[in-house]
């Protein structure tokens, strides 16, 4: 495994508490054009927010876009469309709707995402959480591709987490047809490996194009909606229980959450900033294909021990080797492009 990469903190100033609006202070997006996955709530919304507010204008992509232009209402230079990152056709009807109005895309923030519960597979028989937090995005930057080469200068944003540590890919069955655990964090470990290696190939390949990958470990925020791949009035069982939470550390007593930014625990505010900044940030000139967290480049945990984030009050967040990987994501573009088939 070649581990050589650019992971070397550039000592940025923000801070873990840092919000999104620090980060966007002096910086002026007017002409800008951005599209967030998800930028209808929790972090999603808060990146849509501030990033509006700095002159941007912004499309939200949403399974109900109806729903998640109210939740947006009031912001301004924001519009949305329709997608659904587990089906392929919404993917390529999103992706063609866009191209069509024209207009470059400078920014693209694959936020959307969900987490954990149990196994759940798409119409294809792909593991949910593969499906929607990597291959929907996957498929749906190449659709963009040509309006990000229209902007001569673009930047593709994937959030994934530090739950990438708890899992590589699984070359042999990322589907999970056997090894899904109860809480189904093994898929998500994978699918927040996914995202990290993406950034890296994607940069590989485009940044000759003047088209940036970025991999955004955003905190622990514990407001966000990780299960919007339900359907509409499904119920769902909580991945945690407040008991377990407690125990991570995660709410206190009274079942509010926690708010420890040098521990992960963040605001809204303080989760999208991270984001914001792999955006915007004229600091990250010249760099792509990295892992962020705290509004930096992540240093590299060269040799990362177990843990069991189910219990672990402050799990670590820094990248590890195998979600940087040159060769596994280049292997990964390719497995990738086969799964949709083209």
């Amino acid at each position: 495994m070649q581990t050589t990469h650019q992971q070397h903190p550039l000592g940025t100033g923000f801070t873990p508490a840092s919000t999104a609006d620090d980060v966007l202070a002096g910086i002026d997006l007017t002409g800008t054009n951005v599209v967030v996955t998800g930028g209808h709530n929790g972090i999603g919304r808060e990146t849509t927010r501030a990033l509006a507010a700095a002159g941007a204008s912004v499309t939200v992509a949403a399974r109900n876009p109806e729903r998640a232009a109210e939740q947006l209402a009031g912001i301004p230079r924001v519009d949305t469309g329709r997608l659904d990152l587990m089906d392929p056709a919404s993917v390529d009807a999103f992706a063609a709707w866009y191209l069509g109005s024209g207009r470059p895309l400078h920014v693209l923030v694959n936020n959307a995402g969900i987490m954990a519960g149990p196994l759940v597979r798409d119409a294809r028989g792909y593991e949910s959480q593969f499906a929607t937090n990597h291959l929907g995005h996957f498929q749906l930057t190449l659709g963009l591709l040509p309006a990000l080469r229209a902007a001569h200068g673009a930047r593709v944003v994937n959030l994934t987490s530090g739950g990438h540590r708890l899992s590589g890919i699984r070359w042999d069955d990322p589907h999970f047809t056997a090894g899904y655990d109860e809480m189904g964090m093994l898929a998500y470990g994978q699918s927040k490996t996914a995202n990290v290696l993406f950034a890296v190939e994607l940069d590989r390949r485009w940044a000759a194009d003047g088209i940036r990958g970025y991999a955004v470990h955003p905190g622990i925020v514990m407001t966000t909606n990780l299960g919007p791949w339900l359907a509409e009035g499904e119920q769902r069982t909580p991945w945690l229980d407040d008991d377990a939470r407690r125990a991570m550390g995660l709410v206190d007593e009274a079942g509010e959450p926690v708010v420890d930014p040098d521990n992960e625990k963040k605001t809204v505010q303080q989760g999208a900033s991270t984001s914001v900044f792999a955006a915007t940030s004229p600091l990250l000139a010249g760099i792509g294909g990295v892992y962020l967290k705290d509004n930096d480049v992540s240093p590299l945990d060269p040799e990362p021990q177990d843990i069991d984030f189910a219990t672990e009050q402050n799990p670590p967040a820094t990248v590890v080797p195998h979600a940087i990987d040159p060769g596994s994501a280049r292997r990964l573009w390719a497995l990738s492009e086969e799964l949709l088939g083209r």
